[in-house]
């Protein structure tokens, strides 16, 4: 995924609540980039699980169980330290306020952030989230509930890439990472309604343009942004746009 920074100024705002890896990340803060010790939830207090691997903590317990059935995953979901923590919602952060560009992967516990972001989401452009499509930790939402969540603030299921592990003891080509045919988890992309892009304001279109035509190569979809900003402006971005992508090369 390229990031929307590369084609036009924004401002970057990151949670990491591990403090070693917070650490890490302090220390690339920059003018447009913040980051922020949260954890990021529905504003509850809550048990926190840091794992043997630090990507896989949740404010979920892992489901070890399941885990061991597949290649290499036990192993990296494996919790080494559980403790209290209060989460925040990210309503109740001000520094969040009007952003265009949701991206989520908390282990399980994304639910519980939209949640706790309902007003952001009124205004939010395009979402990219984590998604489970079975428990990797103990009573997690999957992926059927946050779609639906998300469908009922007006965003719209656009596209989703999958991983897995192969169930033991197959392996695909000496390769622990690799997944054969069970689908664990994924990223799913969601952007406002296209239904309703002549709603959305002028500059919102644009964003959305911008953010899905860099990130994701979904030129189609850029273009009917800019169809629709062109039958609000007068202005001709939609056909420059088409003959730009079009065009041939040399």
């Amino acid at each position: 995924m390229r990031c929307p920074a590369k084609a036009t100024p924004c401002q970057t705002i990151g949670f990491e609540p591990v403090a070693a890896e917070f650490e890490k990340l302090r220390h690339k803060t920059t003018e447009h980039t913040r980051y922020f010790p949260y954890f990021v939830g529905d504003g509850t207090t809550r048990a926190f699980h840091e794992c043997s691997f630090s990507a896989t903590s949740s404010l979920f317990e892992p489901n070890t169980a399941l885990l061991a059935k597949f290649q290499n995953l036990e192993e990296l979901v494996r919790a080494v330290k559980t403790y209290p923590v209060e989460t925040k919602r990210l309503d109740d952060i001000p520094e969040v306020t009007g952003t265009d560009f949701l991206k989520v992967d908390v282990q399980g516990a994304e639910l519980l952030v939209f949640r706790g972001g309902e007003r952001m989401l009124n205004d939010v452009l395009v979402v990219q989230t984590e998604v489970e499509f079975v428990p990797l930790y103990k009573d997690q939402p999957l992926f059927a509930e946050v779609d639906m969540f998300l469908r009922g603030r007006g965003l719209q299921f656009h596209r989703m890439s999958w991983s897995g592990r192969t169930f033991k003891p197959l392996i695909v080509n000496n390769d622990a990472y690799a997944a054969m045919s069970q689908m664990l988890w994924g990223d799913a992309v969601y952007v406002r309604d296209f239904m309703t892009f002549d709603r959305l304001a002028p500059l919102a279109l644009l964003k959305l343009a911008c953010i899905v035509h860099e990130c994701y190569g979904s030129y189609d979809l850029a273009a009917l942004a800019l169809s629709a900003y062109d039958a609000q402006t007068g202005a001709r971005l939609h056909p420059a746009y088409v003959e730009r992508l079009t065009k041939p090369s040399g």
